[in-house]
């Protein structure tokens, strides 16, 4: 009996009915699920700010450590498939993924955040989805249609609402520039992500996109664009106190691990289009989250901004076309057939 290998990347079509409505469903489950993650990340990630920690050395400790988290899923998850590593698109992906979805969308924000109140600054960066919504019209031809555009409206209105920007508004140019090249960092995220065509397995795309932006972070802290400071005091976090490890454990674990890992399995379910309007659910997760652990109640006006990005989202999803629609699998490269 002979082994072989099919090396053709095989892409399932979208599904119709049933199937093809628990795929969304799924998908857009797997994306709240992402959205809420990543939501943890600036609660968690304050408590090691407020001890010494800088924004630079949380981040690239965070992503280093989810790389290393899925380093070892990574490896059974390529079992079969380590030949894909020889190929250039692999590599063009992951890069791409690291360079813009995690070294760039973070170390871009948080230039950012020092030029401009931290609400203009998400605002900015959560101007992403709309990239993507114009990358789509320019480089597949997807023009959007009214509903599209409406929800898209509804969503930026939603979140301005939840970001409440209009209370504490900071102009700086520079900030601006570094808020807008942050957006092109999240616009790769759901781009790149979505992409499958490398044929990796979600799990190994995002070990190797991440420990490509952790090298790009910490190469950005050697030559001192992103300052590194680290303290190894207690923390407080929901009024009680806990070792340093604690949130740092979460941040890898859950905001970088979990977060990136399912980010990625939504993207590729739900296509880069809907996959960012549905990730504007992390602004609303990130209040929540700050509401439970640090008690910042949120105001009725951000609860009505999350209503206005959830009906945004419902717009965009219903507008989308069939031929908009992602294959209905998410792991494209097949096992050695027998």
């Amino acid at each position: 009996m002979t082994t072989t290998r099919t090396h053709d990347v095989t892409t399932a079509r979208p599904t119709s009915g049933r199937s093809g409505l628990r795929t969304v469903l799924l998908g857009l489950a797997v994306a709240l699920v992402s959205a809420a993650m990543f939501g943890t990340s600036g609660t968690v990630g304050k408590s090691l700010l407020l001890t010494g920690w800088s924004s630079g050395a949380a981040v690239a400790v965070r992503v280093g450590l989810g790389a290393l988290i899925l380093a070892g899923p990574a490896a059974i998850a390529m079992r079969g498939r380590w030949h894909l590593l020889r190929r250039p698109v692999t590599w063009i992906h992951t890069g791409l993924f690291g360079l813009l979805a995690v070294a760039t969308a973070q170390l871009f924000y948080f230039l950012a955040v020092e030029r401009l109140s931290v609400g203009v600054a998400l605002m900015l960066e959560y101007l992403g989805p709309i990239l993507v919504v114009g990358w789509l019209w320019a480089r597949h031809g997807q023009r959007p249609r009214a509903l599209t555009i409406g929800g898209v409206s509804l969503a930026v209105i939603g979140l301005l609402l939840v970001l409440d920007v209009l209370g504490d508004v900071q102009l700086s140019t520079v900030g601006v520039v570094w808020g807008l090249v942050a957006a092109v960092g999240l616009a790769g995220f759901f781009i790149v992500g979505s992409d499958d065509s490398s044929g990796l397995p979600p799990t190994a795309f995002a070990a190797l996109g991440m420990a490509i932006g952790a090298a790009v972070l910490g190469l950005a802290g050697l030559v001192g664009v992103l300052p590194m400071s680290v303290s190894t005091q207690s923390v407080t976090l929901a009024g009680a106190t806990a070792p340093w490890w604690v949130p740092v454990a979460w941040l890898g674990l859950v905001a970088a691990a979990g977060a990136y890992l399912t980010g990625i399995i939504a993207a590729r379910m739900l296509g880069a289009k809907v996959a960012s309007f549905v990730g504007l659910a992390e602004v609303m997760f990130a209040v929540l989250f700050a509401w439970l652990l640090l008690g910042e109640m949120p105001a009725p006006v951000q609860l009505l901004g999350g209503a206005l990005i959830v009906a945004g989202v419902a717009a965009v999803k219903a507008d989308e076309r069939d031929d908009e629609l992602p294959a209905a699998t998410y792991e494209v490269e097949p096992l050695p057939e027998a």
